[in-house]
């Protein structure tokens, strides 16, 4: 295992000794606790032709997520896929203002957009049993990985997957309790910075989003408004220096009370707004 996190940080894989044991481990059918008590065992020849072809895999930045064919997300094991973007720890910020919104015996209908793995979707669903939920998305491939964690998950009842662009996938308008979406918000200018694990293997439909990264979130923050229950509040997945920008485009369209939530890092991570309990919706 030392030469494999040896390799990776040499070339400059920061979280090299992390991703060299869940590599071994994966590799042994091992978790990283068995890892660990089996560590001066002799590797057999299979074993390691195994842990090479892992690690030449991550090599070429592979994210480990991908090699691993799963992500841990709010305390649940979601499958993942080149097909979706991998959940991150920062969404979870998502999901706990989603809880705050949504009490524990809460009913009616919940609406996710750009879903993906479905990571949103389906952790709503299994926190709040009561409540149903509408997940959409523009690619077809990501829905089917949504769709198995939804089954794995024990949540495919109330979980129902739309393919299509945001609101236009929808079968018939309605008022959701909440909504919920994590977009595209990166700028393409930017797509030169991250780091190759995203750029070169995520999916960029779930990435990029126009010159300012503001594409979808135009579209999105216009139209939210009809589809919102009175008082029902939508949150939005943002990137660094987009909160200010993405609560104008929500009062614009008429909602009310925006705000930023922030991350655990600090940072502006979750924007929120709501409709009005009173009054007619905005027009959009």
């Amino acid at each position: 295992m030392k030469w494999s996190a040896d390799d990776f940080a040499s070339r400059g894989i920061e979280s090299a000794r992390l991703d060299a044991e869940l590599l071994v481990a994966h590799a042994l059918g091992l978790d990283r606790v068995k890892l660990y008590m089996d560590l001066d065992r002799p590797l057999a020849p299979d074993e390691l032709t195994k842990i090479r072809e892992l690690v030449l895999r991550r090599r070429k930045r592979e994210p480990v997520a991908y090699i691993l064919g799963r992500r841990e997300f709010f305390g649940r094991g979601f499958e993942v896929s080149p097909a979706v973007l991998i959940p991150r720890p920062d969404t979870e910020t998502l999901i706990e203002a989603a809880l705050e919104r949504l009490p524990e015996d809460a009913s009616g209908a919940v609406l996710d957009l750009c879903t993906g793995s479905g990571a949103i979707a389906v952790t709503l669903a299994a926190e709040r049993t009561g409540i149903e939920v509408d997940a959409t998305d523009l690619s077809e491939a990501a829905l089917e990985v949504a769709k198995k964690n939804a089954s794995k998950l024990g949540v495919a009842e109330r979980v129902r997957f739309h393919h299509g662009d945001l609101f236009a996938a929808l079968p018939s308008p309605r008022e959701y309790a909440l909504i919920a979406c994590n977009p595209p918000y990166i700028a393409e200018h930017e797509r030169a910075t991250l780091a190759p694990d995203v750029a070169q293997h995520e999916p960029g439909m779930a990435l990029f989003s126009g010159p300012e990264g503001l594409d979808v979130l135009h579209r999105l923050c216009a139209e939210a408004p009809k589809w919102l229950a009175p008082g029902a509040s939508i949150l939005i997945e943002v990137g660094a220096g987009q909160a200010p920008a993405v609560i104008a485009l929500l009062e614009r369209a008429g909602l009310v009370e925006g705000r930023a939530h922030q991350d655990l890092g600090g940072h502006e991570r979750v924007v929120e707004a709501r409709r009005a309990r009173s009054g007619s919706r905005a027009a959009t």
